[in-house]
């Protein structure tokens, strides 16, 4: 029997800008059709239920595998269903321990402790590479090689790899570039689905003036407001500029940050744009900023709300419906093009078991995937899964939007830093662009904060 314990946390999460771009256009275009409607006609290698697995698991009858990671609430609800269907097909005995943010700081202690789980979901890939310099990670076994070589794409590899050695199988996806809104709210407000930054602050003043918060921060959980940053900075600096950054090699006092800190107050620093102001925003977790903008009809607390596709497993949770109450359009685009930036949550084995590899195989499989696409709010980096899994056109279009960039892709920056600046509660990027909110007016301090944290964390 598996056992858990209490955790919370929205999952946390870069781009082929014209595939995904284009693609998601067209994808949202089709939100008024979404719903529970069944395959298009274009199938992938997934499974259904009943259906024959593509994935053959060794027997495993009684030995336990542990499995922690920092997904709370829905999310961790799906995943255990996840990690059931593994339990079925192998008899082992799986628990899922829930880890503290940031997961690195977790792991040290449990081994420290001698306690160790057999596989930690790792959320950045500097997670990834730190638990392989702190010699915790094991290399990926042949046969979970074998199903990343038939169902991923080389670019996604990549990711899990470090030194050219593979240990990461990434299981979850997301496209971190979509606003999401109360249709209600925006038919009422006269609003229309912008396409450029300065249109998305007129949709914004428009939904502001029939008097509604334009749009819901989930400023308690700063992660949201580094994705905030980072489409801004991808759509206005250009992809070279955000991989210099990314790597740091050119400073957090550059002009080009200068300039996307500068536009996201344009709104951050708009009096009452932001629903309950900065205050009531940095007190908002990422679970509630998307019920806020969702729950109350017509008359909710605020008209939109950004963040990835995960958006929709919250707004599964109260009456609206993706497709009629809630609808989605690109990140506008500051710059020449719409941002599209990506994330993910990996697999890595943590301790050299039968358990903790056949569990990466079927990580890597889309029977696995297959189980959290159809629950929603999830997006698969695997090829092969059939995309009918979907539960609407909404996600399914999403979901094709991310294979079709292939290769071709650009991680969320602030999970490409090392954990101290891009990934830890109160201090570096988070605490950094936290402050940012409650003073918008400060880019020159802010700059200079991020750069004192980015040059340390990086040296260390």
């Amino acid at each position: 029997m598996r056992t858990t314990l209490h955790t919370r946390r929205g999952t946390r999460r870069g781009t082929r800008r014209a595939a995904i771009a284009i693609v998601a256009a067209g994808a949202l275009a089709l939100t008024g059709c979404g719903g529970d409607d069944k395959d298009d006609g274009k199938k992938g290698g997934g499974t259904d239920e009943g259906s024959k697995p593509t994935v053959q698991l060794p027997k495993l009858d009684g030995e336990k595998v542990s499995v922690s990671a920092v997904w709370g609430g829905a999310e961790r609800k799906v995943f255990l269903q996840v990690l059931d269907e593994f339990e079925k097909r192998t008899g082992a005995q799986v628990s899922f321990v829930p880890a503290q943010d940031p997961i690195i700081g977790f792991l040290e202690s449990k081994v420290a402790g001698g306690e160790p789980p057999d596989v930690a979901m790792l959320p950045q890939v500097g997670a990834i590479e730190q638990a392989v310099a702190n010699k915790w990670a094991k290399p990926v076994g042949a046969e979970a090689q074998a199903q990343l070589d038939k169902n991923y794409a080389d670019g996604w590899k990549q990711l899990g790899a470090v030194d050219g050695k593979q240990y990461g199988v990434y299981f979850k996806a997301a496209n971190k570039s979509l606003v999401w809104y109360n249709t209600a709210v925006m038919k009422n407000a006269g609003g229309q689905e912008p396409k450029t930054w300065k249109d998305f602050l007129q949709t914004a003043q428009t939904i502001y003036d029939s008097g509604i918060a334009p749009v819901s921060v989930a400023g308690a959980e700063a992660w949201t407001l580094t994705d905030w940053f980072e489409n801004i900075y991808l759509s206005q600096a250009g992809p070279e500029k955000y991989d210099q950054l990314a790597q740091h090699k050119i400073k957090w006092t550059d002009p080009s940050v200068k300039q996307a800190l500068t536009t996201l107050g344009e709104l951050f620093g708009k009096k009452d744009f932001v629903a309950g102001g900065a205050k009531g925003a940095l007190g908002t977790e990422f679970p509630e900023s998307v019920k806020q903008t969702f729950v109350g009809g017509d008359q909710p607390k605020a008209g939109m709300v950004f963040e990835g596709d995960m958006v929709s497993l919250a707004i599964s949770e109260t009456k609206a419906k993706v497709g009629t109450d809630a609808k989605v359009f690109p990140f506008p685009a500051v710059g020449d093009e719409s941002p599209a930036v990506v994330g993910g949550d990996a697999a890595v084995a943590l301790k050299d078991s039968k358990g903790a590899q056949a569990l990466l195989t079927f990580l890597a499989s889309p029977d696995a995937a297959a189980i959290w696409a159809k629950a929603g709010g999830f997006i698969s980096p695997n090829k092969n899964l059939d995309v009918a899994a979907y539960p609407n056109d909404v996600q399914r279009d999403i979901a094709k939007a991310l294979i079709a960039a292939g290769d071709d892709i650009r991680f969320d920056m602030s999970d490409q830093a090392p954990q101290a600046f891009g990934g830890t509660p109160g201090k570096g990027e988070w605490k950094a662009l936290q402050d940012f909110l409650k003073n918008p007016k400060d880019v020159a301090g802010t700059q200079t904060t991020l750069e004192a944290a980015a040059a340390k964390a990086y040296k260390d």
